[in-house]
């Protein structure tokens, strides 16, 4: 399938009617935006220059800027927009329930409809025995709460000094303090902040790609056990209380593990009394083409898998702490005073919980789950033909979670230097094309809404094609290529 490349292809007119905005009106929206609002991962030097890229609506799998322009959004908004934009049936499940009742306290022995709903809900399409859940407002608050689960757990064992926590390099697990402190994607660390370094420990990443030179797949697992046991034995198993893994490491660059890591990862923390927590807020519901890739994709039965993002395809914030009937059964067991002092006031909202439901309800009815597994190889395959361009390294990822390294040599995989900016002028040429695509350093990752259709691959692919020969051209004006 061939996908022009004109400007009426990429630029459609569509939507700018509901979404323009008058030029003093965007004008001042633009200047209210970088006069007063702080974003997440701000650079402050150029932010005050350039502003906010704002966007004023969307549609299906578009998003629309202040003077109407289309874009194709190669996100899904931050890995979360699975079932698109303007879906009226979540949206009238959001408005129906904020009628009802649009909130009560979840505190104690208190609950909601939906929440109660949404918990067997997730029971049910969870794997093995994870049939119980806590509420949290994200997928970091999920996962800071399951640290403080488990050393409740390890406590109530009698094994309080299991506190250690271990994570792998270029993962990703959160903003807050501690699980910023467990993302080991050293390069987001700013000098000017503290981290937590001696309760979380940090083992190599088992990124394939960057392996070390002249290994091959098998003999990385191996070393990568092998430090991973190492690690255990000289901190002491009695000391450490779980190992965090996402599947596919998201923000991190995609991350794709040899094959078997994640089963003889479980083995080692089983040997040593570890509990396994699998990170599947990006993950999750669908976007590997199952509502959790930790068993279906991975073969994998974690002790606790954490959820968030697309739990309700990013209309409202939710995460999800989803854990065993094996810990329940420790927590049932607790004394009277022992009390799991740890919640927010929006823990299973039900506004959230009802858009949840409706998401779950609509993709069983519309078999996005099929859909992926049916299309994602298509994007997949439709991506590596960049791999002919000689400034892509490596295209890796899976279904419709894929990314695209860039390096300044194909053979030695060395990068381009960090003055290059190579990510971000990709990103802004696809940009200009007329798709919203992620930089991360050297990085271009896309996680699409999960309803992409076969033109909507072919068009992604041919802009980024465009996007990545325009920047080369660039780097070669600049100097920074032969």
């Amino acid at each position: 399938m061939t996908v022009s490349l004109s400007a009426d292809a990429r630029l459609s007119n569509a939507g700018a009617r509901d979404f323009a905005l008058p030029e003093d009106e965007a004008k001042a929206a633009w200047e209210a935006d970088r006069q007063h609002l702080l974003h997440p991962w701000t650079n402050f030097a150029s932010f005050k220059e350039r502003g906010s890229f704002l966007v004023s609506g969307a549609r299906g799998v578009h998003v629309y800027d202040t003077t109407g322009r289309q874009y194709l959004d190669g996100m899904a908004g931050l890995w979360c927009v699975n079932l698109g934009y303007g879906r009226e049936d979540i949206v009238e499940a959001i408005a129906d329930q904020a009628r009802r009742m649009p909130y009560f306290t979840p505190f104690v022995d208190v609950g909601s409809l939906p929440a109660a709903d949404l918990a067997k809900e997730i029971a049910r399409i969870a794997p093995g025995d994870l049939n119980h859940v806590f509420f949290t407002c994200g997928g970091s608050t999920a996962n800071d709460s399951a640290v403080r689960l488990i050393h409740f757990y390890h406590a109530l064992r009698g094994k309080k000094d299991k506190r250690r926590l271990l994570v792998q390099m270029d993962s990703y697990h959160g903003s807050t303090y501690l699980t910023h402190s467990m993302s080991g994607r050293h390069t987001a660390r700013s000098p000017l902040l503290n981290f937590e370094t001696e309760m979380v420990q940090t083992l190599r990443s088992p990124n394939t790609y960057r392996r070390p030179e002249g290994m091959d797949e098998a003999g990385f697992l191996d070393l990568l056990i092998s430090e991973m046991e190492e690690r255990i034995l000289s901190l002491g198993a009695d000391t450490i209380a779980a190992f965090f893994a996402e599947p596919l490491m998201g923000a991190g660059g995609v991350i794709v593990p040899p094959r078997g890591y994640h089963a003889r990862v479980q083995g080692l923390c089983r040997k040593y009394d570890i509990l396994y927590v699998s990170d599947e807020v990006v993950t999750g519901f669908g976007r590997l083409g199952h509502f959790f890739a930790s068993a279906e994709h991975f073969g994998l039965e974690p002790d606790i898998i954490i959820s968030a993002k697309g739990i309700t395809s990013g209309y409202q914030p939710l995460g999800a702490v989803i854990y065993s009937d094996r810990m329940q059964a420790v927590l049932n067991a607790a004394p009277e005073e022992a009390w799991f002092t740890n919640g927010f006031t929006y823990s299973g909202h039900p506004v959230v919980c009802a858009a949840a439901l409706a998401t779950i309800r609509a993709m069983e009815a519309e078999d996005i789950c099929g859909h992926v597994r049916e299309n994602g190889p298509k994007f997949e395959t439709a991506l590596k033909s960049l791999l002919d361009i000689d400034i892509v390294g490596d295209v890796r990822g899976s279904h419709f979670m894929m990314c695209v390294e860039a390096v300044a040599d194909q053979k030695t995989k060395e990068l381009f230097a960090p003055k290059a900016d190579v990510g971000h002028r990709i990103a802004d040429h696809a940009h200009e094309l007329g798709l919203i695509a992620r930089s991360i350093g050297n990085l271009i990752v896309l996680s699409p809404p999960l309803i992409f259709t076969e033109d909507h691959i072919a068009e992604t692919a041919a802009t980024l094609r465009e996007a990545i020969t325009r920047t080369r051209a660039d780097l070669k004006a600049d100097g920074f290529l032969a």
